[in-house]
């Protein structure tokens, strides 16, 4: 393993981990407890389930520290969800103990999906991020868009050298925050963090992941195999998420489900009573009986799981390990196959919730399948 992605949930270790495959690094999303392990990976994804987690610090600071690995990308929500500030804090903390003059470049940005770090503040197509659906969500709302106010002693930098202008700021604090408006942005952030070094602990979302894969790639690319879907099978697709964006793809999906071969299990958008982990668990086992399959039931190749929480459960339900991660179909959702558990090479998506537009399901389903058509 010479990068290791540690990510605050499942679908982000996977959307960032992509991009690493996508790069032709050999690439793996890992369970939580399976990094215990070394991996043969070249990049290997790590998911803390830390989102919630009020021992989030603690948490990061140790497996940063534990596995000391040569690259380290911490991955944290593009619209700034979760424990931000105590995942910042833990990877310096973590990192410290094998770089003492360690700190964080910090940017969340991730353009292809219209969230941008402009004067440090966090803008979803435009607009602050806390007055959008990430300011709603009903487990980890967000109140802020200023990283100087969600992450305190942050400072922002800027300027045209602006590897002098992060490695100035680095040595006077923990975390340096820069802006990023597009991908050429993030491309200058990425060839920063490689000329400073291990110092640098680069800290964003699966945006940044596409420069960073790109500019500490020091091999050939290796050649993934591809994934197969059976033509004869259906799709199963999970969704978990509340997000308004998801139930808008939900939408279009179920309005083509038959024609596409796909069967739908959805979260009750009404049951919102803070149980968050219990529907997850509920949802995941209702997957993994879906998959177990048995007399008049269907037989699916390609499993789809939207949404961080649910995915987990549903993996957790199959013991499967990881996913070997291949490429994105679409924009932000990564595809590849199970590791271990009773279905051992399954392929399997998955996604943010409030990834996309309302085509991005059908589209995964479409471009998955190819020219396969509707399934029976």
């Amino acid at each position: 393993m010479r990068v290791l992605v540690l990510a605050d949930d499942l679908t982000g270790a996977g959307d960032t981990v992509v991009s690493f495959a996508r790069s032709g690094w050999l690439s793996l999303l890992s369970l939580s407890g399976g990094w215990r392990h070394e991996p043969e990976e070249d990049a290997v994804a790590v998911t803390l389930d830390s989102r919630r987690d009020p021992r989030a610090e603690r948490v990061t600071a140790r497996a940063v520290g534990d596995l000391d690995p040569e690259l380290l990308y911490v991955k944290i929500d593009s619209t700034v969800r979760g424990r931000v500030a105590e995942q910042v804090r833990g990877a310096v903390a973590g990192r410290r103990r094998s770089r003492p003059a360690a700190y964080a470049v910090l940017c969340p940005a991730y353009p292809a999906m219209g969230r941008t770090v402009e004067d440090g503040h966090v803008l979803v197509h435009g607009a602050p991020v806390h007055h959008g659906a990430a300011g709603e969500d009903p487990v980890t709302p967000v109140t802020e868009s200023d990283l100087r106010v969600l992450v305190p002693g942050a400072v922002l930098v800027d300027g045209e050298d602006l590897t002098a202008a992060i490695r100035e700021a680095g040595e006077r604090g923990e975390v340096v925050v820069v802006d990023a408006r597009d991908q050429a942005d993030l491309d200058r952030i990425a060839a920063a963090v490689a000329e400073i070094g291990p110092d640098a602990v680069p800290v964003g979302s699966a945006g940044l992941a596409v420069a960073l894969a790109r500019v500490w790639r020091t091999s050939e690319p290796s050649r993934p195999s591809r994934v197969e879907v059976p033509a004869d099978s259906r799709s199963l697709v999970l969704v978990s998420s509340l997000h308004p964006v998801a139930r808008e793809q939900v939408a279009e999906l179920k309005a083509r489900a038959e024609q596409l071969g796909v069967d739908l299990l959805v979260t009750d958008p009404a049951r919102i009573d803070g149980a968050a982990e219990q529907r997850a668990r509920d949802l995941g086992a209702e997957a993994a009986a879906a998959l177990s399959g048995g007399e008049g039931l269907p037989a699916y190749g390609l499993l789809v799981l939207v949404g961080g929480d649910g995915a987990a459960q549903t993996l957790l339900a199959l013991g499967a390990t990881g996913i070997r991660v291949v490429d994105a179909p679409v924009e932000g959702v990564p595809l590849g196959t199970l590791v271990g558990g009773t279905h051992d090479g399954l392929p399997v998506a998955t996604k943010a919730g409030g990834f996309g537009d309302p085509h991005t399901l059908t589209q995964l389903i479409g471009a998955v399948r190819g020219a396969q058509g509707a399934r029976s």
